[in-house]
């Protein structure tokens, strides 16, 4: 990994401890800028910094006072905090034979005092370092030790309060997203309309930009069900969603409306001849039959298209757009595309 100094036997769950909190990547948080802000006033320094010490380099988490860049972590001080998962404090860094030769030491900001103590994420997870320092040489009384390590007590809880967080959002996502899936197709279900589409398109048309959308629905499916089974009906449905994903573009959202119905809807499309296109394609992969286990199964499409804002200023009136658009589909001979306001 680079280094030049011995480091903890655990060093493997240290960086992933360490990872753990900078995979967070939302930045420092007002309570950790609130407790380096607090530091520098308590202790009457230049500087007070939340250090988090990576596989290479040192990272801010927040600094408050006398700002500096991230650096290599061979080249850092709290490194040793780290190593030792000790206080460590040197009143005069100029006098250290090691330390003197530093490049903030020996050039600006010319730090003559450090001190810094372990913040671990866990018991026996030392991430990083709480560090006070000052342009003059200075003493630390046993008080005042014991003050810095309190507050690097209290930096690993916000830390880990910032990941307990992070972790619950994402949990939260994953429910949010389920509740709003298909499980047969893994397409987003209806109740995606409100989540997720109503908000996409309504950014959209703020930009004075426009929002398409494509109604689908399986010809014959019924049939297919009463005749074959609903689970044949079933994989049928399953193989339809694999042609629809296989043609739309990745910024496309799909929905499955219910039964054989399809929504596709088609944020910011460059022109109506997007739309059409796409229709189009899809037309064309599902004139292919459905081999079910050797049985070829015909289900082409009929579809309704339409376009925000010229078919309806939102997801309500944009779909009843493209359902009058997908009768007149199938009351013209089904297997075609038929527009509204395109």
């Amino acid at each position: 990994m680079g280094q030049s100094a011995p480091w903890p036997v655990n060093e493997t769950e240290r960086l992933v401890a360490v990872r753990s909190i900078l995979s967070l990547g939302s930045g420092p948080t007002p309570e950790l800028a609130s407790l380096s802000e607090l530091a520098k006033g308590v202790f009457d320094m230049a500087r007070a910094a939340i250090h988090i010490v990576d596989e290479d380099w040192l990272r801010i988490a927040h600094q408050a006072g006398i700002q500096v860049s991230e650096c290599s972590r061979d080249i850092s001080i709290c490194t040793r905090v780290v190593l030792s998962n000790d206080v460590l404090v040197v009143p005069n860094l100029s006098a250290h034979p090691e330390l003197r030769g530093f490049p903030y030491v020996e050039g600006g900001p010319k730090f003559r005092f450090y001190a810094g103590a372990p913040i671990e994420l866990e018991p026996g997870l030392t991430v990083g370092a709480f560090c006070i320092l000052d342009t003059s040489p200075r003493e630390l009384k046993p008080t005042e030790v014991e003050s810095l390590k309190r507050f690097a007590v209290l930096a690993g809880a916000l830390l880990r309060l910032q990941k307990a967080n992070f972790t619950m959002s994402l949990a939260e996502r994953a429910l949010r997203d389920a509740a709003m899936t298909d499980p047969l197709t893994g397409f987003y279900n209806r109740k995606a309309l409100s989540g997720l589409v109503d908000s996409q398109m309504y950014a959209a048309l703020q930009s004075n930009e426009t929002f398409g959308a494509l109604y689908l629905d399986m010809d014959g499916f019924k049939t297919i069900n009463d005749t074959l089974g609903h689970g044949v009906g079933d994989r049928v449905l399953h193989e339809a969603a694999c042609r629809i994903r296989d043609v739309i573009r990745a910024e496309d959202i799909a929905v499955r409306m219910g039964g054989d119905e399809f929504a596709v809807f088609i944020p910011r499309p460059a022109g109506s001849d997007v739309i059409s296109k796409l229709a189009e394609r899809l037309l064309e992969a599902f004139r292919q039959p459905f081999n079910i286990d050797g049985r070829l199964i015909s289900a082409p499409l009929s579809i309704g298209g339409a376009i925000a804002p010229q078919s309806g200023q939102d997801c309500l009136s944009l779909l009843q757009s493209v359902d009058e658009a997908l009768y007149q589909a199938k009351k013209d001979g089904r297997d075609r595309f038929v527009s509204r306001a395109i």
